[in-house]
C-alpha cells in the first residue's frame, strides 16, 4: 500500500494573500510530492509498507535518514494542509481555547509562545501545538522534519497544529522576513480542524 500525495480540499490560489498561489503550487505539488514518492521508495521492503505513517514515526529508527527525512516530510504536510483553509483566522473555542488558556494564560500569550517557537527555530524545522491524553497541551519545535510523535524529539504529545518553517514555504513571497511569514499563518488556521484533532486525541 503505496502512500500517495493528498489532494488539496481548496485552490492554490485560495490562502492569497497571505499564502501565494505559486508558493502553494511548489509546496503540495514539488516539495510534498517528493517526500511522498522518496518515502515509498525507503519503506521497500522494511516490513512497514502496511503500517500507518503514525504508526511509522513512533517507531522511526532516527538512524535511518531516507525514512526519518521523507517520513517525517509526508507525515508534517499532510497536517500542515489540513490544519490551514480560506476560511482560517480567528481564534479556537471550546475546550481547545480553555486547555490554551489553562497553560498560557490567553489566546494572545499562546500566539507568542508559538510565534516565538517558530522564529527562533534555527534554520529548517517545525512549530507545533501538541495535546497529551488528559487535555494539556503545548507549544514545543523540532528541526527539519522531524516531528513530536517520533522517539527522543525533545517534545511530545499529538500534533494538532503545525507550521513550516523551511524557507520553501515562504521564500518566494516574505523572502527572510520569516516573522512575517508566521504572523500571517495565523490569518489562515482552520481553527475547527484543530479542535477536531483535540477531541480526538486529549
Amino acid at each position: 500500500m503505496a502512500f500517495e500525495l493528498p489532494k488539496l480540499t481548496y485552490a492554490n490560489d485560495a490562502l492569497e494573500p497571505h499564502i501565494d498561489a505559486r508558493t502553494m503550487e511548489i509546496h503540495h505539488g514539488k516539495h510534498h510530492n517528493g517526500y511522498t514518492t522518496k518515502l515509498n521508495s525507503a519503506l521497500e521492503g522494511s516490513g512497514m509498507e502496511f503500517d500507518t505513517i503514525e504508526t511509522i514515526m513512533e517507531n522511526m529508527d532516527m538512524k535511518n535518514a531516507a525514512l526519518r527525512n521523507n517520513g517525517g516530510g509526508y507525515y508534517n504536510h499532510c497536517l500542515f494542509w489540513e490544519v490551514i483553509g480560506p476560511n482560517g483566522g480567528g481564534a479556537p473555542s471550546g475546550a481547545l481555547a480553555q486547555a490554551i488558556n489553562a497553560i498560557y494564560g490567553s489566546f494572545e500569550d499562546f500566539k507568542t509562545a508559538f510565534s516565538n517557537a517558530a522564529a527562533t527555530q534555527f534554520g529548517s524545522g517545525w512549530a507545533w501545538l501538541c495535546v497529551f491524553k488528559g487535555g494539556k497541551v503545548e507549544v514545543c519545535s523540532s528541526a527539519n522534519q522531524d516531528n513530536p510523535l517520533m522517539p527522543g524529539i525533545g517534545c511530545g504529545g499529538t500534533p494538532i497544529l503545525g507550521l513550516d518553517v523551511w524557507e520553501h514555504a515562504y521564500y518566494l513571497n516574505y523572502q527572510n522576513r520569516r516573522p512575517d511569514y508566521i504572523n500571517a499563518f495565523f490569518n489562515v488556521i482552520n481553527w475547527e480542524k484543530v479542535s477536531e484533532l483535540y477531541d480526538q486525541n486529549s
